[in-house]
């Protein structure tokens, strides 16, 4: 495969991925959501779970091809472009935590978050792949893993993989403060953590590593050869959690090997079906999120902090509400009498919504990189 040519499959999973973020995080309420929806209490995995090692692996993958262009070796141009890039997803996430309230008081600021996490994931493995030659790239993810998988079992307390006795916990702890870290867990614990998210770069890497195999496959052997290295992933992730149990918050290695084995086998069945047999007119609606991205993602969440918190609304009774339950209880709430179909079709309608923007956004050619 000539390294310019692109795989519409992949702009898809990128836009599908995306998608799910915006449905996963805006449910009408929390009170009402289907199972796979949400994600584990702790140990296990969800469809909902997926999406964020989805995301990552797509980086990866898309970072193969997009590295072609400096020879895949990390050189000035390459770092700085790198350092850049970092750097910018890194402060819009962290723009994301202060708005509102926090803009003006970093006292009790959370430093991580999913951007930050991406940032910090692509930063470190893109100066990973292009400093290490491919061949010896699986045993740096292994390594990675491993390490990971020792750093946890000997430094946690009795029950090492628990909330309570996890390793992550103290590190954050010293590095970030007690006051910058996510406490949704009933306990400083931040899920997208600093430690945590050395066994995300893994996650990146087998992106690399699978966009490598496509580039070098013939295009009919492609979905083939990603099915079964996806199903040994799977295998081998869910084998090894019997151990070192699946688990998204402590990003665990089996999680990383599990999720990256069934990235693999979504894009093997998008590539058949998209690049192979040719049934692309669905596929528009996902591109149009596949083009902007991260600059979607970014909006999604600026716009409900932007009702959540700012805009205040007084009920007939008195009661003040905020804009994002006002509008789930008026206009979705008496759409349905299980709450649960009303809470999906308000995530639903976020989607529709922020896809009108991106088509808007792609119509105008204006593709923001960030």
């Amino acid at each position: 495969m000539n390294s310019n040519q692109r795989y519409l499959a992949l702009d898809v999973l990128r836009g599908i991925t995306i998608a799910a973020m915006i449905m996963v995080n805006n449910p009408g309420s929390w009170e009402y959501i289907y199972a796979p929806l949400e994600h584990s209490k702790w140990h296990g995995c969800t469809p909902t779970d997926l999406v964020f090692p989805f995301f990552l692996f797509v980086v990866g993958v898309s970072m193969f091809f997009s590295f072609s262009k400096f020879n895949s070796t990390l050189n000035k141009e390459s770092l700085l472009k790198i350092g850049k890039r970092t750097l910018i997803i890194f402060a819009v996430g962290l723009f994301l935590n202060a708005f509102p309230q926090a803009l003006t008081d970093f006292s009790k600021l959370r430093i991580m978050g999913v951007l930050q996490r991406i940032a910090l994931a692509y930063g470190i493995g893109a100066v990973i792949v292009l400093s290490i030659p491919r061949k010896g790239l699986p045993y740096v993810a292994g390594s990675i893993l491993l390490i990971y998988w020792a750093i946890l079992y000997w430094f946690g307390s009795v029950d090492p993989y628990s909330l309570i006795g996890n390793a992550v916990i103290p590190l954050d702890l010293t590095i970030l403060g007690e006051n910058h870290m996510y406490k949704g867990f009933g306990l400083p614990f931040e899920p997208e953590g600093l430690l945590s998210t050395i066994p995300a770069v893994a996650t990146v890497i087998f992106g690399y590593l699978t966009g490598g195999l496509i580039r070098e496959t013939e295009k009919v052997q492609v979905p083939g050869k990603l099915v079964i290295f996806g199903i040994a992933g799977i295998i081998a992730g869910f084998l090894w959690g019997v151990q070192f149990p699946i688990n998204k918050p402590l990003w665990t290695s089996s999680y990383v090997i599990y999720a990256a084995g069934w990235a693999m086998v979504v894009l093997a069945l998008l590539i058949w079906i998209i690049d192979l047999k040719g049934w692309s007119r669905w596929t528009s609606f996902f591109v149009v999120f596949g083009m902007n991205p991260l600059a979607i993602f970014a909006f999604s969440g600026l716009y409900v902090k932007t009702i959540l918190r700012l805009v205040q609304i007084s009920e007939s009774d008195g009661k003040v509400i905020n804009g994002y339950t006002w509008i789930y209880q008026h206009l979705f709430a008496p759409l349905c009498a299980d709450q649960k179909i009303s809470s999906l079709l308000f995530a639903l309608a976020h989607i529709v919504f922020f896809w009108i923007i991106g088509l808007l956004l792609y119509r105008k050619k204006i593709f923001i990189k960030v």
